[in-house]
């Protein structure tokens, strides 16, 4: 067994949601000792830039969770503001982006999951995405954990989706089937003028929480597929650039457009870096 597999396999039989939960429990910590341990570890050990962070004194935060989503300096990240562009929603790195054929979404070395699986099972909401686009951004520890609106759009639903909460980093995509549509995860849908987009936030190991700005804390919810609808009373309205969502510890954002709505900028693909705002594509105009 290779080293890769066997941190797949070690997945498997790893407590994931008891162990997430306890990791959660410590992330809320206010203990001045137990918080300052672990952000100072934390820091260390992945390499954290602070001074992007508007509050650049990792001790001063409140807890751990405060201090891994803290708020970046808005001047470095600017959002892009070309006619018909798309902003990337969120700090790190494409894990793949491309089109959806044959309602399938690529995920690593010859894996490929199931369009409808990753939306919950509802055929009806995959068909707007058939034959459109897909890009994956992976958040890892040391990045920027807030994610941002690609295009400005009106929510009109979401969905939580219970599942496993499996690494999501490289290694575990390359050896983990349908790892996304396996997870937990929180699908986020809006009419934009590129037609019905999604961004779906996907829950990972020790993942302690997943947020959205209307909703507060969607996960953990409970064991079943739960839906809200959005009707036109709400109007939940949220611009190009703006927040949208976070983790509490990190892990992946997907971002779906219809057929013929969308062009991924051409430099984009596998390992690309990513900074939320930078141009991500442009919206085919009809």
């Amino acid at each position: 067994m290779t080293k890769d597999q066997l941190f797949a396999f070690a997945q498997h039989i790893t407590p994931q949601k008891t162990l997430s939960r306890v990791i959660g429990k410590i992330a809320e910590c206010e203990n001045t000792w137990v918080k300052n341990t672990f952000i100072s570890q934390f820091v260390k050990k992945y390499q954290v830039d602070m001074s992007e962070a508007v509050n650049s004194d990792p001790l001063s935060y409140r807890n751990f969770n405060d201090f891994f989503t803290r708020a970046i300096r808005p001047e470095l990240r600017p959002i892009c503001n070309e006619e018909n562009s798309i902003a990337c929603p969120a700090d790190g790195a494409i894990s793949q982006l491309g089109k959806i054929e044959h309602g399938t979404l690529f995920q690593a070395k010859g894996h490929y999951y199931s369009l409808t699986s990753l939306l919950g099972g509802d055929a009806s909401l995959s068909n707007q995405f058939l034959g459109g686009s897909f890009a994956t951004v992976y958040l890892s520890p040391k990045d920027y954990h807030r994610v941002h609106m690609p295009l400005t759009g009106k929510l009109t639903k979401m969905i939580h989706i219970p599942g496993k909460l499996f690494s999501v980093n490289k290694v575990t995509a390359e050896q983990i089937p349908n790892v996304f549509a396996r997870n937990e995860r929180t699908v986020c849908l809006f009419d934009t003028e590129a037609g019905p987009m999604a961004v779906i936030l996907v829950g990972a190991m020790i993942v302690a929480s997943i947020e959205t700005v209307w909703a507060g804390q969607v996960t953990p919810f409970n064991k079943n597929v739960v839906t809200w609808d959005y009707d036109q009373l709400s109007k939940i309205n949220i611009n190009k650039g703006e927040e949208m969502g976070r983790f509490k510890l990190g892990s992946t954002a997907i971002v779906l457009f219809g057929k013929n709505a969308i062009n991924w900028e051409e430099s984009l693909q596998a390992e690309t870096p990513t900074k939320m705002g930078m141009q991500f594509g442009q919206v085919i105009k009809q």
